[in-house]
Order: structure tokens, then sequence, then C-alpha cells
């Protein structure tokens, strides 16, 4: 790909990073595991983007790509060995003050975000980024109806382990 194609991607993808820093505090829970998988989103993303058509928004491809690869990633986390992969190793994402472990209540939250099931998680991401029932429920694949009936027991559980945890908001 050329370089000027290079140069579109990291502008749409540094205009959008806070999926990836969302994507990766909901799905892995350390520092090193979080920087991992926001490379493997990158490198996906980046692999995939020759096939972004611009039907969607940016945005709402780089969800789907981020997630599944979330998904796919930690799946495979157990047996996985480190193949390189030909991304221009000069990804650099550029860094943003975004340091939940400030704030106490992030920190709880996403901690109790870590016990949920895959997909709600990704519901919950969805909902974190303003997204609506309807929204939810075309990028999952569920009507608007069970999106929403979805998300409120998510919210539930979350508001569940979150008081077994013994913190008070």
């Amino acid at each position: 790909m050329s370089s000027q194609t290079e140069t579109a991607f990291l502008k749409l993808v540094n205009q959008h990073k806070g999926i990836l820093y969302k994507a990766s505090r909901i799905y892995a829970d350390s520092v090193e595991d979080r920087e991992d998988l926001q490379q493997e989103i990158l490198i996906q993303l980046w692999k995939s983007y020759q096939n972004f058509k611009g039907n969607s928004e940016f945005s709402t491809w780089m969800y789907r790509v981020a997630i599944n690869t979330a998904i796919t990633y930690l799946k495979k986390e157990k047996q996985r060995t480190s193949n390189q992969t030909d991304v221009p190793h000069h990804f650099e994402v550029q860094n943003e003050d975004y340091n939940p472990a400030k704030d106490k209540q992030m920190e709880v939250f996403y901690s109790a975000v870590q016990e949920l099931k895959a997909l709600e998680k990704a519901i919950i991401f969805y909902f974190m980024e303003g997204m609506s029932h309807k929204e939810i429920g075309e990028n999952l694949g569920l009507s608007e109806v069970n999106a929403r009936v979805k998300l409120n027991r998510t919210k539930e559980k979350i508001q569940q382990i979150i008081k077994k945890s013994g913190y008070e908001f």
C-alpha cells in the first residue's frame, strides 16, 4: 500500500484512538496485555483496511474490528507464539492523557467489567460510546428490544459485582 494510504489510515486511527484504549481496557486487565491487545487491533485494522469500503463510518468499522480482535486474541492468547507480521513497525498511536488508574471509580468499574461475558462486554463498550439500542443491536446482530434488555441486565450485573466488591460510589 502507498504511503498516502498509510497516512490516511493513521489519521483515521488517531481520530478514533479512544476506541483502542476502551477496547483494550475492557478486554485486558494488565497494562502489558492492554498494550499487546492495542497492537494486535492495530495490526488487524491495517490488514483489513484495504477491505474497508466506506459503506459505514470508519469508527463503526473500527469498533467491529476491535471487538472481534479482542475476543479472538484472548481465546488464542494461551496458545500464542510471537509471530511477526508485515505491519509497518513505525505505527505509533499518539499517546493521550488517559489513565483510569487515577480515577478509583473507573478502576472499580473496569474491574467489574472484566467479569462479564464477551457479549456483555461488547454491549457495555458500545453503550459507553453513546450508541443507541438500535445501533448496538445492529452491531451485534440483535433486535433493538433484545439489545435494550441485554444492556439493562448487563448494567444490573455490573452493579451487583461492584456491590459484592464492597466499593461505594
